[in-house]
């Protein structure tokens, strides 16, 4: 799928339904429901989960500063990654890295 691709080769990009709908040649209410049933996740809630995903392997697997790995996976403020990582893992990225 246009849209996965999409995500899964650019995930810092500012993404919207909207445009990774007009990826998949579909509106984006018909895009949203379509991706909904294929991944079992609304597409920005998508975009999220793999954002975190991506960034939990980047902390485990280098020593990348956390603003460095923040902006890699989308986010413009470190203190905004820490959040979305926290409420997606239950700990914070540093104590995450650290297990």
């Amino acid at each position: 799928m246009a849209a996965v691709d999409g995500i899964h080769g650019d995930p810092a990009r500012p993404w919207t339904v909207e445009e990774l709908g007009r990826r998949a040649g579909l509106s984006r209410a018909t895009f949203a429901r379509r991706f909904t049933a294929m991944t079992g996740r609304p597409p920005l809630t998508y975009l999220t989960w793999w954002r975190m995903t991506l960034a939990a392997r980047l902390l485990r697997a280098s020593d990348a500063p956390l603003p460095t790995i923040a902006r890699q996976v989308g986010y413009t403020s470190p203190f905004a990654f820490a959040h979305a990582f926290k409420r997606e893992y239950g700990e914070t990225p540093g104590r995450y890295r650290q297990g």
